[in-house]
């Protein structure tokens, strides 16, 4: 192919990739960051996706989102595809030690459809995804790697070989620039990797994450008080023993109380289960009620906290497995039963249950530290942030 021909079919390859990026980089953007936006055009059904895509952790790499990396390629390639009339200007001189721009193109096009090969296969058989439009640059990345090499399978291998060897020659020649260069990116990619402040929702599914995998609460108080007797921060929490994401708040809770010294959390049993529940249309989380009794029967007993722990992790589904925690702690099984089956036990859940219907409680875990209501599970850090902003204090 003419030299002028390959050049301009490698930069408009390389400019509909860029656009195509750049299109993503607003999905992802959107997929992320904007609750009421509209699906994508390219989320057809449930595996033809983008959006879903672009809400996985396999949208990103070290931190950084994989639409801005294809933004950067090609960008390199737009740059290679000029960069021997840019060493005509004095104060670009530098620009000289590159030699062979269509072999870099050929290997850094090579190299980019390997790794989508890789993103593909995590798609497809990780995520159950696929993306459209990534799909196409995947292809333009082979295309351009082609186009750059004149589908010549010898001068395919002997990109590589060049560039491999113009890399150590620049480097050589300019190695204090390198290093420098080198340690920035390296430095740059540790703190995108290691923090994830560049995927902030891929850092909240983290953090999340971390605590689902617990299959025990480590930081589990005993007692009837969570935290301190005479606290200036207050949890009043709502939440579901069969409620998974209330095991996760669980664990958090008890974590903030052995971090801060002035926070104290209550807790009200707020059951999906329609067996004592009358203010519900679905029978969501049955056997809620069943471990809520045994909640209040412990406490009566002084252990109302570890056995909330212990009703989380064993999720006990009949009277059977509720004497084993109960005999676990060292209760009284006689007081145990009697309290688990009084008419007061059944009256407290009613009065709290009717006291969320008054507030319009619809989903556990919901809490109002110090009358603020927060619903659902936030990742730790951010909710140290909000009982900081309510004046907790570390210990």
């Amino acid at each position: 192919m003419n030299i002028d021909k390959k050049n301009i079919a490698i930069q408009i390859l390389g400019l509909i990739g860029l656009g195509l990026s750049i299109k993503l980089a607003c999905i992802y953007y959107t997929a992320n960051y904007d609750r009421y936006a509209l699906s994508s055009f390219c989320s057809i059904n449930e595996f033809v996706d983008c959006d879903g895509a672009s809400r996985s952790t396999v949208s990103q790499f070290l931190g950084i989102p994989l639409a801005y990396w294809g933004i950067f390629f090609y960008l390199i390639v737009l740059f290679l595809t000029v960069v021997n009339k840019l060493k005509g200007f004095r104060f670009l001189k530098f620009l000289e030690v590159f030699k062979n721009p269509y072999a870099y193109i050929t290997t850094l096009g090579t190299i980019a459809f390997l790794c989508s090969m890789v993103l593909a296969g995590l798609s497809i058989f990780k995520i159950h995804k696929l993306c459209i439009l990534c799909v196409i640059t995947y292809f333009i990345d082979l295309i351009i790697a082609l186009t750059a090499c004149s589908c010549n399978f010898r001068t395919f291998i002997k990109s590589f070989k060049t560039t491999v060897l113009d890399f150590i020659a620049g480097a050589k020649q300019y190695t204090k620039t390198f290093i420098v260069l080198l340690i920035l990116a390296v430095s740059f990619l540790c703190y995108s990797g290691i923090t994830d402040n560049f995927v902030p929702h891929i850092k909240r599914s983290k953090s999340i994450l971390k605590y689902r995998k617990m299959t025990y609460n480590p930081y589990r108080v005993k007692g009837n008080l969570l935290g301190a007797e005479k606290a200036d921060v207050v949890i009043e929490l709502y939440s579901d023993y069969v409620c998974p994401l209330c095991y996760i708040h669980n664990i958090m809770l008890h974590q903030a109380i052995k971090e801060f010294s002035n926070v104290k959390v209550i807790h009200h049993n707020f059951p999906f289960d329609k067996e004592c529940n009358p203010y519900i249309s679905v029978n969501m989380h049955p056997n809620a009620c069943f471990m809520s009794k045994g909640a209040i029967a412990a406490r009566k007993q002084g252990n109302y906290w570890e056995m909330s722990s212990l009703l989380y992790e064993q999720q006990p589904k009949n009277m059977e497995d509720m004497l084993k925690l109960a005999d676990q702690l060292g209760f009284n099984r006689e007081q145990f039963l009697k309290d688990f089956n009084s008419k007061e036990t059944s009256d407290e859940i009613d009065s709290e249950l009717k006291k969320t219907n008054e507030l319009g409680l619809d989903a556990t875990p919901t809490m109002f530290i110090n009358g603020e209501k927060i619903v659902g599970v936030k990742p730790y850090y951010e909710f140290k942030e909000i009982l900081i902003k309510h004046g907790a204090k570390h210990k």
